[in-house]
């Protein structure tokens, strides 16, 4: 039996002979181990030939979010600041690392958002359909979990010192 030929399925009123049945098989296991071991890649887009290249398409995706993605551009944003304002509070590096991240997982959960959001939309092109609403609004519900708590973890490590700091100040 050779991969390219289509398989047809064995549909017969009489009881078919178990010898049969395993010599088929083991021909199918024979061919699908042989196609295991070395896989076609002819029909993916684009495979990356060194690392080099996979960090530039890593790098595509990220600027393709800050550019396209308000959200991202403002959890970038407020990113900054929250590491910026633990630096100049002089939190303790076990802290500092913990709200970076936090960051990372908010940024994270972004770009998956934005992946999630640009297949449904490939798939379901321009028209409407419940279960596509349905995967867009769990993936920003995702964000929007991890958001919150982002703010949990930085309010509880960075207003204490700031309000210390404040205090001092007047």
């Amino acid at each position: 039996m050779k991969l390219d030929q289509p398989v047809i399925p064995f549909r017969s009123i009489n009881t078919p002979d178990i010898s049969d049945i395993s010599e088929e098989l083991s021909i199918f296991t024979s061919d699908l181990s042989e196609s295991m071991a070395t896989p076609n890649r002819d029909l993916a887009w684009k495979i990356a030939p060194n690392l080099l290249i996979s960090f530039k398409y890593a790098w595509a995706g990220l600027r393709y979010a800050f550019v396209t993605q308000r959200n991202f551009r403002i959890h970038t944003l407020i990113g900054v600041l929250a590491i910026s304002l633990g630096v100049f509070l002089h939190l303790k590096p076990i802290e500092l690392s913990i709200i970076g991240i936090t960051i990372g997982l908010v940024l994270a959960l972004e770009l998956l958002n934005t992946a999630i959001e640009s297949v449904v939309d490939l798939t379901v092109k321009q028209s409407y359909h419940e279960l596509a609403k349905i995967a867009k609004d769990c993936a920003a519900g995702a964000v929007l979990i991890s958001a919150l708590a982002a703010l949990l973890v930085a309010g509880t490590l960075l207003l204490p010192p700031l309000l210390t700091v404040i205090k001092s100040a007047l």
